[in-house]
Order: C-alpha cells, then sequence, then structure tokens
C-alpha cells in the first residue's frame, strides 16, 4: 500500500489471552518515542455491539458459527484503520489474538498482512507456558471477573484455553518471539525495540503469511 518513509512503524502483538500483550502494549506506549496509538482486541471489542461480541475475541473451537460470517470484515476494518493510521505518520501496536480454528477455516491472518503490504510490520509471538496461563487466570481483574475461565478439580485445564495455546500460534511464522513467563512486559518491550533498531529481517513474517494462500 505504501513504502512511504514517513510512514507510523506497525507492531503485531499475537498470542493467547492472558499471555501479557497488553501489558507489553501498554509498555511500548510509555517507553517507546513518539505516539503510538493501541488497536488491541480489547479496545475494538469495545466499540462492538454486545450482541456481536466475543468479535474479534472468538476463541478457537468453531462453537460460534452465528458469528463467523461477521469476524472477518471486523479484522479488515481493524486493519484497515491500522493501515490509515500508520499512513498518516502514526505508530501503531496491536494485542490480538489471531486463530484460524473456526467452523471452517477463514483466511483471517493471510489477509491482514495483505492488507499492510508495504508498510514495516514486526509480528511477534507472545508465548507463555500454560501452567503461567492458568496460575494467571485465577488472579481477579476488576471488571473481568466472569470472563476467563479457572482451573476445576476435575480439569486443571479447560479445554477452550487448551485450544487456545494449541492454535493461537500457528502456522507459527514470527519476526520475533518473547516469552512473558521469564520476562516482565517492559523486557519484552526493550527486546521489541532492540529488534527494531536491528531491522526487521527480510522477507518479513507479514510478507510470508501474505504469499500463503488458504
Amino acid at each position: 500500500m505504501t513504502n512511504d518513509s514517513h510512514a507510523g512503524q506497525i507492531i503485531i502483538l499475537n498470542g493467547t489471552p492472558r499471555s501479557g500483550k497488553s501489558s507489553i502494549a501498554r509498555a511500548i506506549q510509555d517507553e517507546f518515542e513518539g505516539p503510538w496509538i493501541n488497536f488491541g482486541v480489547d479496545s475494538y471489542n469495545a466499540m462492538t455491539p454486545q450482541r456481536y461480541l466475543p468479535g474479534i475475541g472468538l476463541r478457537p473451537g468453531g462453537e460460534r458459527p452465528d458469528l463467523e460470517e461477521l469476524i472477518p470484515f471486523l479484522y479488515a476494518a481493524l486493519y484497515e484503520s491500522i493501515a490509515i493510521h500508520a499512513g498518516l505518520g502514526l505508530n501503531v501496536v496491536a494485542d490480538l489474538g489471531h486463530h484460524d480454528s473456526y467452523s471452517q477455516p477463514l483466511g483471517i491472518l493471510g489477509d491482514c498482512a495483505r492488507r499492510l503490504n508495504g508498510f514495516s510490520v514486526l509480528f511477534v509471538g507472545v508465548r507463555c507456558p500454560i501452567e503461567t496461563i492458568m496460575q494467571r487466570r485465577e488472579v481477579a481483574q476488576e471488571g473481568r471477573e466472569t470472563l476467563y475461565l479457572r482451573a476445576a478439580d476435575d480439569m486443571p485445564v479447560p479445554e477452550p484455553v487448551q485450544r487456545w495455546q494449541d492454535e493461537v500460534h500457528r502456522p507459527g511464522i514470527y519476526d520475533m518471539e518473547v516469552d512473558t513467563s521469564v520476562m516482565t512486559a517492559r523486557e519484552c518491550a526493550e527486546a521489541i525495540r532492540h529488534q527494531l533498531d536491528l531491522g526487521i529481517p527480510a522477507p518479513s513474517a507479514f510478507e510470508r503469511i501474505a504469499g500463503i494462500r488458504a
């Protein structure tokens, strides 16, 4: 879309719920120079009508086929918005949970990558072991008390949580990865800054993903 040297930098953080993506995004906004606009799943869902939630946060498993027709359009609109902001020179960080485990494959990630053709995009895999994920799910967050499934005596890892863990990092093509079980959000942000200073590998992860057709 653009190779304008004045375009903003784009960082896409991809991982499961409770992996620490939002904390990294906030650290980037706090620590990096210039304006960084956050287009995360939480902020996007705050704009989505209640009856269409969880919107782009729809978890793997194909359990809401009634919503699936809408999901590609929501992602398309989100990524076009990212492109517009970056094209105007604003930096963007987006914390998302991409997967293709719907009732049928939708090819959303490839479409999103193609929408950012020509932009500088760093695609970051945010890893976190399932044991740490479950510990974090036990910590109550104000306003989110019923949002996250927790462990039970007969099911230490609920099936939907395991599906997130299994599906969110497919196909596993990233420019870099961080592990939030051993790094703080600020340390992850600094690692991301270091990668940007070194330069995004060529071809970038999004360039490779854009070439994969469903």
